[in-house]
């Protein structure tokens, strides 16, 4: 009696996806960081990534505001969907979660700063619930996008 290759005493037992003829390819080393070819980024690069994304953060923040409050019920999935992009966007892009922390700390300072208002009283925001469902609604999406697992890039 011969023994199988799928049988545990076998000289070769499959291991893993590898094992499996037209299967997936096995997922190579941990990528991170834009032009994920391998090899680890300079901090310099990655360092100006975050602020690039902190910047993007802040400008999609100020610009959901402004919609939101234009067109309430478009304007709020707009900004929200927007918000959402952003957020997914960073983690793919960078491929860690601090992607995701630094729009949602620049994104989170704009709306923060905004809802403020002036000592004449003037805000941007009015107070009413779209404006409440903006903020909350955004602060979960980053907290699901920081929280999503790292799915591995398919191959090129």
């Amino acid at each position: 009696m011969t023994p199988s290759a799928s049988s545990p005493n076998s000289p070769n037992p499959p291991r893993g996806r590898a094992a499996s003829p037209g299967g997936p390819p096995p997922s190579g080393p941990a990528r991170s960081g834009p032009g994920s070819d391998g090899r680890p980024v300079p901090r310099g690069a990655r360092y100006a990534w975050y602020a690039l994304l902190f910047v993007l953060g802040a400008l999609v923040g100020t610009a959901g505001t402004l919609v939101q409050a234009a067109w309430l019920p478009a304007g709020l999935l707009l900004a929200l969907l927007a918000t959402a992009g952003l957020f997914h966007g960073g983690l793919r892009a960078t491929g860690t979660q601090v992607g995701v922390v630094a729009p949602g700390v620049g994104w989170l300072l704009s709306v923060v700063l905004l809802s403020f208002g002036r000592p004449e009283g003037d805000g941007v925001f009015g107070g009413g619930v779209g404006e409440l469902l903006f903020l909350f609604g955004g602060m979960g999406v980053a907290v699901m996008c920081a929280t999503l697992s790292r799915l591995p890039r398919p191959a090129r």
